[in-house]
């Protein structure tokens, strides 16, 4: 399995290469400085995309977390896994960059609202759904342990999206699809769309990357115990 992720996980690794370049001159360069914030505006191209990548892998954890206890094949064990990973990466880029960003906008680094609690609640419980994965023993006795995590763990993912529609909070309004009077200037609105297909891509290729590294420790590992129960036979 491994050999058959390689060319795929290549593929997505150059894919993401090439738009994470254009995304960076994009944002960086070429976008509009807003006009109420500044460049620190320019935080939110790859804020929003990384909570867009964390959301999409708590969503393969969910799906992989729901295979591996209905089908208890392993390789839905293997998708929740890397994905959890991946997914905590991208949520622990969205917990910095917010902070960076809310410093000059609102004057203070961290604000216990709706927005800014629930997203911190969903990293640590797949920070805790990791913890469990290495310290249990038993791989199917993890495995299905984990599962009813990742299942229970994605219930804050609509709680974390809504909230800002649900209760008043110091996060601002949604920016895309917000109603009337949201939306993005023309330049702004490209760049970002730039950003949100490079981001993905970069996801992609690291939670190909990371399947394929588990494919390969199963291979690895098999490989070990047919070299040992060859030994055992001789002597």
């Amino acid at each position: 399995m491994s050999r058959k992720l390689a060319p795929w996980q290549a593929l997505a690794s150059l894919l993401a290469l090439v738009s994470v370049a254009a995304a960076l001159v994009l944002a960086l360069r070429w976008a509009p400085t807003e006009r109420t914030m500044g460049d620190v505006q320019r935080i939110f191209y790859f804020h929003v995309p990384s909570a867009w990548v964390a959301f999409l892998c708590f969503f393969l954890v969910f799906a992989g977390s729901v295979g591996t206890l209905v089908g208890g094949r392993r390789g839905w064990d293997i998708l929740a896994l890397s994905a959890a990973e991946v997914g905590v990466l991208f949520c622990t880029i969205v917990l910095v960059t917010g902070p960076i960003w809310a410093r000059p906008a609102w004057g203070i680094w961290w604000t216990w609202d709706a927005r800014l609690t629930s997203t911190l609640m969903l990293w640590l419980t797949y920070v805790a759904y990791l913890l469990l994965r290495h310290y249990a023993a038993d791989a199917r006795r993890r495995a299905t342990l984990a599962a009813v995590v990742g299942i229970l763990g994605f219930l804050d993912v609509p709680i974390v999206y809504f909230s800002i529609r649900w209760w008043r909070t110091q996060h601002p309004q949604p920016v895309i699809m917000g109603g009337k009077g949201s939306g993005l200037a023309p330049d702004m609105a490209l760049t970002f769309l730039v950003c949100l297909v490079a981001v993905t891509l970069l996801g992609a290729a690291l939670l190909l990357q990371r399947i394929r590294l588990e494919y390969l420790r199963d291979e690895a590992y098999a490989a070990d115990l047919a070299t040992s129960d060859l030994e055992a036979d001789r002597t």
